[in-house]
């Protein structure tokens, strides 16, 4: 669903000068060796990732972010093109059926020699009519059928019954986002209503069609949006940021409750794909800040403390179940990585620099289910907030950047072949090259030696680094009840305490207290003679 009003698309415009990079930049990933970099010939010489807007937007130019998933389109444009390839298979597949009866009708007229010859032909015939007859219609039905594989993975997966604890769990949740979308609805008054009938009566629809294949019960959701956008703005004239807030609410009420069974279904290879993600990421844990070109010095703290907020964010997003909030996750990520590229460069950080750093991010923390995220965002998040937005520009950057975590080579780091399969087959590490000097003819045990003595080297220098700081953190406290003991001697001296001594009681005058005789004697009566 798209939103093309004024002022979004004036919003756009400026969102895309602020983080875009721009059109004739060009980034390559390559050692950081500033002296010589500039003396090289960067055509001919370097070759890397190289990403410039034409690249991040629709390739169909209609100005909204694309989307690897997507082969490069945006969500309408895509639908527009899945649309046109699903009419054509489906056309096909009617000649094809044709085809075959007629080649069927072909061979049954042509076989005549004997009768249990004929007898057999027209048996398998009619099998074979059959069996096209009922491929055209489950075609025109549901378009593309799911396979026998897939039927009996989805049995799998339903006989697997989570434990008590995490149905709990989820029951919890569901039932939270389920009173606090009807709170919400409550201030739409009369669209309130109309929307929560459309969603009970979509998630009931989709209970029926859980035989379909993941990318028509994505279709389906991307219609539902599409629809209740539609009507909000033309129906009820809903403005359009209430629109916009109206289609989360949805999408996290919808999505809470369909989250166990779109996410990574057994249907799929969203599974296989996630292995393979991570065993090349595990399979990359020697590549350096240097060889991306990473404008980022973990050694300043501030900056130190970004790079670990923007890996516990990016990993985090997998324990979220609405689509809005993974990508809410990846925002979150990218504007860390943000502030360290400033922190350490002392200047606004450039678009140019984000992809190789959101790179060594992900290298760094390995997310779990990395694929499966991105494949549920793109099936099942509203399309608006993929296509515009800076929501839509750092997930379109994260699928650049697995797209070339997948397909990273020497030539993209700038390595030698040689050492590109050394390094992945672990037989050595960038860190380890020094020792690569030594002549064949040194012994072993020499070398052993002197790798020994760098290791005590570098353990002496963190030994005398954390004396250092635990002096200095001595030091500090030690300063610490210094000032505090003098501060309190001072609000002694100036306020000081008088203990005065206690007050005795004072006797009740009518009381029988046969203790006190300081009491004066009791007035005697006087008597006058008259």
């Amino acid at each position: 669903m798209a939103l093309r009003g004024a002022e979004e698309g004036a919003q756009e415009e400026n969102l895309r000068r602020t983080l875009e990079p721009r059109k004739d930049a060009t980034l390559f990933l390559a050692p950081a060796r500033v002296g010589h970099r500039k003396k090289m010939n960067l055509k001919s010489e370097r070759r890397g990732i190289h990403v410039d807007q034409s690249e991040l937007l629709c390739k169909k130019g209609c100005g909204y972010y694309g989307n690897p998933a997507w082969q490069g389109f945006c969500s309408k444009c895509w639908r527009e093109e899945y649309h046109k390839a699903r009419q054509k298979q489906i056309q096909e597949d009617w000649e094809l059926a044709e085809r075959l009866q007629r080649e069927e009708e072909e061979a049954y007229a042509s076989s005549q020699s004997t009768q249990g010859a004929q007898s057999l032909t027209f048996s398998k015939f009619e099998e074979k009519k059959t069996n096209e007859k009922t491929r055209k219609v489950t075609t025109v039905k549901k378009f593309f059928t799911a396979s026998s594989r897939a039927g009996a993975k989805k049995e799998l997966q339903e006989s697997k019954s989570p434990s008590p604890s995490i149905n709990r769990q989820a029951s919890i949740e569901t039932d939270r986002v389920s009173k606090e979308f009807i709170e919400f609805l409550k201030t739409y008054h009369k669209p309130g209503q109309d929307i929560y009938k459309q969603c009970k009566l979509f998630l009931d629809a989709m209970n029926h069609k859980r035989d379909l294949s993941i990318e028509e019960q994505s279709e389906c959701a991307q219609d539902f949006y599409q629809n209740v956008a539609e009507k909000l703005q033309t129906r009820w004239k809903v403005p359009p940021e209430k629109v916009e807030k109206a289609m989360d609410q949805i999408e996290k009420y919808i999505m809470t409750r369909q989250y166990k069974y779109v996410f990574c279904p057994e249907t799929t290879d969203d599974e296989k794909k996630d292995l393979a993600v991570q065993k090349r990421i595990r399979a990359l844990h020697w590549v350096t800040p240097q060889m991306l070109c990473v404008p980022v010095n973990e050694e300043i703290p501030e900056v130190s403390d970004m790079v670990v907020k923007a890996i516990t964010d990016i990993i985090e997003m997998d324990s979220k179940r609405v689509p809005r909030d993974k990508l809410a996750c990846i925002t979150k990520c990218s504007k860390h990585i943000f502030n360290a590229i400033k922190i350490t460069k002392n200047e606004p950080a450039s678009a140019d620099d984000f992809l190789p750093t959101l790179i060594y991010i992900v290298l760094k923390g390995n997310p779990p289910r990395l694929q499966s995220n991105i494949q549920y965002i793109t099936r099942f998040c509203n399309p608006s907030r993929l296509m515009t937005g800076e929501d839509g520009y750092y997930f379109t950057n994260l699928c650049c950047a697995v797209a070339f975590i997948e397909k990273l080579d020497a030539q993209s780091l700038n390595l030698s072949q040689e050492d590109f399969d050394r390094f992945m087959t672990g037989q050595t590490s960038p860190k380890k090259q020094e020792s690569d000097s030594w002549s064949p003819d040194v012994c072993l045990g020499v070398k052993q030696m002197y790798k020994n003595l760098d290791l005590l080297s570098q353990l002496n220098e963190r030994q005398e680094r954390i004396v250092s700081e635990a002096k200095k953190l001595e030091k500090d406290l030690i300063d610490w009840t210094d000032g505090v003991a003098k501060e309190v001697q001072d609000i002694v001296e100036k306020y000081p305490l008088e203990i005065k001594p206690k007050n005795q009681a004072l006797a009740a005058i009518d009381s029988e207290n046969v203790e006190n005789d300081k009491l004066p004697p009791p007035l005697q009566p006087q008597v006058y003679a008259g």
